[in-house]
């Protein structure tokens, strides 16, 4: 018997294991990687965060990517070619961790391995009737970082979701119910990251069939994106000090919210794809705000990011939610976004999900530590009903190191 799949059986059947999460998400900020011990499975999970480091992409890594992403016309050769070269990145940055951590590969159960999605084609998004389907990319292969790291690797989670009858993302809801729901309070899990996204989590012993994730609009990558445009020594508006030095341009932002994914039915998802700078500079153009200086745009977008989120909620749980809001990724770090939630949102109490013992910046990686987790030691379950429903599917490929 191929000893690694020996291996395997053994890491499925012991009480605890060590599972190196990575993300990388749609902002390009760098790979996170965080070190779990996880025990047990399903709703007896309990998670340790070991270790945790963010290794930022530097300029070439973000170029390379940028070749390919949320772009309809690339090449493929680049494509073909950058796919392994992630994976090898990515498996150098989990072998810098181990040496800073003073750790051998031996001493890791599984990598489980997000990648970096490139394309996000939904079918209310990609408008191809010949393909009545979902789709999404995410490059970084699996067996590469397998291979390099030498560490038994899941990777390209999203496409069991998708086979399923899923959308493919986003895929919180699952992580978030197994490991954050609480017996005392509705819970939003609000990640706010390129593109924003919450679980609704209801009381432990409530209908699991009521929770669900959804996408609400752009997170951070307009706000990136027009900083980088107009301030090319900047990558992002640190704590938001452009948009609070702004004020909102209300022709604009009507023109932004102007779009019907605002007003589609719960749960949906998107990505850079649609909100990307096409999208605003079409509605500049409609607005006649071409020529709007920087701080005036951020604060507008700024507004746009959070009223994504106020409407979503409010599509779903009523003209004022009343609900523990509990935020994560990059813009849990933007005061000038938080006030603008907090603002839409008065019901509703803030909070990062470090009051929750999460780690905001970690919470992603460690989300797929718990689906690799699943795969290999739980039993598939299902969470929310209908459109909102997470199928009940182990998701993850397993690559073997050789």
């Amino acid at each position: 018997m191929n000893p690694y799949l020996v291996r395997l059986l053994q890491i499925a059947q012991q009480p605890s294991r060590r599972i190196i999460g990575l993300m990388s998400g749609t902002s390009l900020d760098g790979l996170d990687v965080a070190l779990c011990r996880l025990e047990g499975h399903g709703a007896d999970t309990r998670l340790t965060l070991e270790q945790f480091a963010t290794i930022p992409y530097d300029d070439d890594v973000r170029h390379r990517i940028r070749q390919v992403f949320a772009g309809t016309q690339v090449s493929l050769e680049y494509l073909t070619l950058l796919n392994p070269w992630l994976g090898l990145l990515h498996a150098d940055m989990v072998l810098t961790c181990l040496g800073a951590w003073q750790l051998k590969p031996a001493d890791v159960d599984l990598i489980a391995s997000h990648g970096q999605t490139v394309y996000h084609a939904p079918h209310h998004q990609h408008q191809h009737p010949d393909f009545p389907l979902n789709a999404t990319l995410q490059l970084g292969d699996g067996d590469h970082v397998a291979v390099r790291s030498g560490i038994i690797t899941l990777s390209d989670f999203r496409q069991k979701h998708l086979a399923a009858g899923g959308e493919g993302a986003p895929l919180a809801a699952y992580g978030d119910y197994l490991l954050l729901s609480s017996p005392d309070e509705e819970r939003l899990l609000l990640n706010l990251g390129g593109i924003a996204n919450f679980t609704y989590l209801p009381r432990t012993g409530h209908d699991a069939s009521t929770a669900f994730s959804t996408d609400t609009g752009p997170g951070n990558t307009l706000l990136d994106a027009t900083v980088r445009a107009q301030r090319p020594g900047l990558a992002y508006d640190e704590d938001g000090r452009l948009a609070a030095a702004g004020h909102v341009h209300e022709g604009l932002l009507k023109a932004l919210l102007d779009h019907p994914f605002f007003s589609a039915p719960l749960p949906k998802t998107t990505g850079p794809e649609l909100f990307g700078p096409e999208y605003l500079r079409q509605a500049q153009t409609q607005s006649n705000t071409s020529t709007l200086n920087l701080e005036d745009l951020l604060a507008t977008l700024t507004e746009l990011s959070a009223l994504g989120v106020a409407q979503a909620a409010k599509q779903a749980f009523g003209a004022r939610p009343a609900l523990a809001v509990y935020a994560s990724g990059g813009g849990a770090h933007n005061p000038a976004l938080q006030a603008a939630l907090r603002r839409h949102l008065p019901g509703c109490h803030f909070a990062t999900t470090a009051e929750l013992g999460i780690v905001p910046d970690a919470k992603e990686a460690i989300l797929f530590a718990v689906l690799a987790n699943e795969a290999v030691a739980g039993q598939p379950i299902s969470i929310g009903a209908g459109r909102q429903r997470v199928p009940a599917v182990t998701m993850g490929k397993i690559s073997l190191p050789g």
